[in-house]
């Protein structure tokens, strides 16, 4: 079933050169906890802490609801050359917002491979093809250097830097799907 977190082998959402994605498993928990566990790579993400198993359970269940409800969310990103999870990437709303919303993390040994780029490339084509997303935006903090150049590697465009209530700032990106020839 499709939004099922069945344990049979998941079909492919969608090929980049190096990467399938695939729809999360429950027996994704260990990988999940070892990229988003890390403190490290967790700083620029929500709290800027790393997730308790316990959120990683709810996560996964969230995750399976929107695969029901959507029909997209969080996919687990899997090395074709090694067959191993080596991160996560997927469109969610956050907090219920309307706006679809390019999130993605990787295992710390595969940062600075040019990985989480071709993700999110391979990440939006599937939105507009798929699902027919043809506006999505992505958020970072704005020290976060990294993912900005990952986001407009990916065609994606700087919006606003907007102040939040706790004095802390995001930097909004954004991407339209090409507009079709008549």
């Amino acid at each position: 079933m499709r939004g099922s977190p069945a344990t049979a082998k998941p079909a492919p959402v969608f090929h980049t050169a190096r990467l399938v994605a695939r729809h999360w498993q429950r027996n994704d928990l260990a990988a999940l906890m070892s990229v988003y566990g890390d403190h490290d790579a967790m700083r620029w993400v929500g709290e800027g802490r790393a997730l308790t198993r316990a959120e990683g359970l709810q996560w996964l269940e969230v995750t399976f609801a929107n695969y029901a409800t959507r029909g997209y969310g969080m996919y687990a990103l899997v090395l074709k050359e090694t067959g191993a999870v080596v991160g996560f990437a997927g469109i969610v709303h956050p907090a219920g917002q309307p706006q679809p919303e390019v999130k993605y993390a990787f295992l710390r040994d595969y940062w600075g491979k040019g990985l989480a780029t071709e993700a999110v490339v391979g990440l939006l084509q599937h939105a507009f093809a798929r699902h027919g997303l043809a506006e999505v935006m992505a958020t970072t903090a704005p020290q976060n250097l990294a993912s900005q150049r990952v986001l407009t590697k990916a065609g994606m465009q700087r919006g606003a830097l907007a102040s939040n209530d706790d004095g802390t700032a995001t930097q909004y990106f954004y991407w339209r799907a090409p507009a079709l020839p008549d």
